[in-house]
């Protein structure tokens, strides 16, 4: 099936597979050309690799399989993406110190290494949901920078290929107050149709997205589910336009804060999707220890996207409306807003008792899931034919994965 939607087929239009050898070079050149740090150079001493131990944290530098190392590139890239969203709604609305932005310019060539300043409307929008938002999203920003440049090196150290997609950081940033405004991007925030299925989902005592049951909920946010939103101010005439009974940088943070949401609760199943694929103990550790975080992440945003005021806006530029409704009324437990932890549901069989889970954790499909999500998103308008590509190359061989092998 195609990741691309109807619209962008044929000018985004993906092949449906490609020569083996071809698809490794391919990944040799762009996935491992821009890494920071070598195989070679990670590798221990032979005195070291000989004693490995787990006391100092040493590991033997012994090679993974085929499949560990495809579910942890996907990982990789995936993070990578995520570093790249994080990034921008950091520059905008994260707290205005050097420790995101250091870290960046250490693993991002020439991203700046100074803080922006921030966006002042964009944060007191945004502190309307939570006033430590800039917090929140400055420390989520800093775990996925870290997350990519750790499975990165991990994988150096197998002596695996990385992911690297710094050659695709070439769509245009928010020139907006706030934004590194020359800075190439690798997704589009400002284009975006947020999916709040999951808001729904993790409320439903009575359904389960995996299958046998392949249930569907109702959008929390209909409104955010169809034509396309700005999730950050893309000028900053955005700042100040007064539209409908509040002003439109409202209904771009209300946006956001949904969206960090839909981004993080992708992370939450993939991890443990990956994990029932997994051949070695050490890289199910990596892939648990890290999903843990996302469902940390999630479990945060959940939260804060409850409280969006309530109001109705009409963006100045595309004219497309937007609501944000009273999710408290009337009374339902699929939208209360203080229902953020998953109610119990049906797992596996309706023989079982109901059990609070993470969902869906169904491992068919899952890289080739996460990327049909993210551009269905618009996350990837504007993005290169070559980019689907290699995408699509890495979900592949990341589904593909298979205990064993």
């Amino acid at each position: 099936m195609s990741i691309i939607k109807k619209s962008d087929r044929a000018l985004l239009s993906v092949r449906p597979s490609a020569d083996l050898s071809e698809r490794r070079s391919f990944l040799k050149a762009i996935g491992a050309a821009g890494a920071a740090v070598s195989a070679g150079a990670l590798a221990p001493t032979a005195a070291r690799a000989q004693n490995t131990s787990t006391s100092q944290g040493d590991v033997a530098n012994t090679s993974i399989s085929k499949g560990d190392a495809a579910l942890l590139r996907f990982a990789a890239a995936a993070e990578i993406i995520e570093s790249d969203i994080w990034l921008q709604y950091n520059e905008l609305g994260g707290v205005q110190d050097a420790e995101v932005p250091t870290l960046a310019s250490k693993l991002i060539p020439g991203y700046p290494s100074a803080p922006t300043g921030g966006n002042k409307a964009y944060i007191d929008a945004l502190e309307q949901l939570d006033e430590d938002m800039p917090q929140y999203i400055s420390d989520n920003t800093e775990d996925e920078l870290s997350h990519e440049y750790f499975l990165n090196q991990y994988l150096a150290f197998r002596g695996a290929e990385m992911a690297n997609l710094d050659r695709f950081r070439v769509l245009p940033s928010s020139q907006a107050t706030g934004s590194n405004k020359r800075f190439g991007r690798l997704t589009n925030l400002t284009k975006l149709t947020v999916d709040t299925t999951w808001y729904t989902r993790y409320r439903s005592r009575t359904k389960n997205p995996d299958p046998p049951f392949n249930d569907t909920f109702p959008q929390a946010i209909p409104t955010l589910a169809t034509g396309q939103h700005t999730a950050i101010p893309r000028t900053d005439a955005d700042d100040t336009a007064q539209t409908g009974n509040f002003k439109f940088i409202q209904a771009i943070a209300n946006t956001a804060g949904f969206h960090f949401a839909w981004i993080e609760q992708g992370g939450t199943s993939l991890y443990p999707k990956f994990a029932q694929r997994a051949s070695k103990v050490e890289v199910l550790r990596i892939l648990l220890s890290i999903g843990g975080t996302e469902i940390c992440h999630f479990q945060t945003w959940h939260d804060k996207a409850g409280n969006a005021p309530q109001g109705t806006a009409v963006d100045p530029v595309t004219h497309v409306s937007v609501t944000f409704p009273d999710l408290n009324s009337p009374p339902s437990e699929d939208f209360q807003t203080n229902l953020i932890m998953p109610e119990p549901t049906v797992f596996l069989s309706r023989q079982f008792p109901p059990c609070s889970i993470i969902r869906p954790t169904d491992p068919r499909g899952a890289a080739t899931g996460v990327v049909k999500a993210l551009t269905d998103d618009g996350l990837f308008i504007g993005q290169s034919r070559e980019f689907f590509e290699l995408l699509n190359d890495l979900a592949s061989d990341a589904d593909a994965a298979q205990r064993g092998f």
